[in-house]
């Protein structure tokens, strides 16, 4: 048997990078899967691909920026599987700015993206959870930068925080209705967003990925499908009561230093 066998998993974000690994995993441990994005073409194209694997897996197009639609990605999916057992909010926006330099309509887009959209998503999933007396899981796609991170990151780094905060909240507030929330504080990891990131903002070369994997301890980056089995465990009733935790998935050691 799979971990989640006969469980209906939404990915939001899921259309690329870790959302897709944690969908593609997901079906491989029994799940049925509802993937959401902006873009038509990589979630119908991974759709077809967990098809044709022999999974059970559909695409809802949503723009997370909007609240109502992150709320909808919920209801598209029980409308057409019955209810959502397990959630995942990967979704992230990391376009550069820093305290001085942030518009407020970058941070706006920050927080709409990288907080609001869990907090929708998340309401809409836990209300589904208790009206059916139901158990259930969610896991949100945090960052080790949350803990302050690069000067460049300021928006990115406040909403993340803030969806670190919020991930507890709602752990503590729903820990009797048996609905376990957890998050994961990622590090660098090779996903196609990194690369356009890379490029866009760093101005990084077809090496880049070579350069900055000799700078860190264990010789490489965070891969996509390593993280999205440690999703599926926090998902699976393997990970056992554990709710509320926000767990450092990184090779660099908070507050270690030289």
């Amino acid at each position: 048997m799979g971990l989640l066998d006969d469980k209906v998993v939404l990915v939001n974000g899921g259309s690329q990078g870790v959302g897709a690994a944690v969908a593609r995993a997901a079906v491989r441990e029994g799940a049925l899967v509802a993937v959401t994005g902006r873009r038509p073409e990589p979630g119908e194209a991974l759709v077809a691909e967990l098809s044709a694997a022999g999974g059970t897996a559909m695409f809802v197009p949503v723009d997370l920026a909007d609240a109502e639609q992150a709320k909808a990605s919920v209801t598209g999916t029980v409308a057409a599987y019955g209810r959502v057992d397990c959630l995942v909010n990967s979704a992230g926006l990391t376009s550069r700015g820093t305290l001085l330099d942030t518009t407020p309509e970058l941070f706006d887009q920050h927080i709409a993206i990288n907080l609001r959209a869990p907090f929708f998503a998340m309401q809409a999933a836990v209300a589904d959870m208790r009206a059916r007396e139901a158990p259930g899981t969610v896991v949100n796609i945090i960052t080790s930068s949350a803990h302050g991170g690069q000067p460049f990151l300021a928006p990115y780094v406040a909403a993340k925080a803030g969806l670190a905060g919020l991930t507890r909240n709602a752990a503590h507030a729903h820990r009797f209705d048996r609905i376990r929330i957890n998050g994961l504080n990622i590090g660098w990891t090779a996903t196609e967003g990194e690369d356009a990131t890379q490029r866009a903002f760093h101005g990084a070369g077809d090496d880049w990925r070579e350069q900055a994997a000799a700078r860190l301890p264990m010789g490489r980056l965070g891969q996509p499908d390593e993280i999205a089995e440690f999703v599926v465990f926090l998902l699976s009733d393997r990970s056992g009561v554990v709710t509320g935790s926000v767990i450092d998935w990184d090779q660099n050691v908070l507050g270690g230093l030289d």
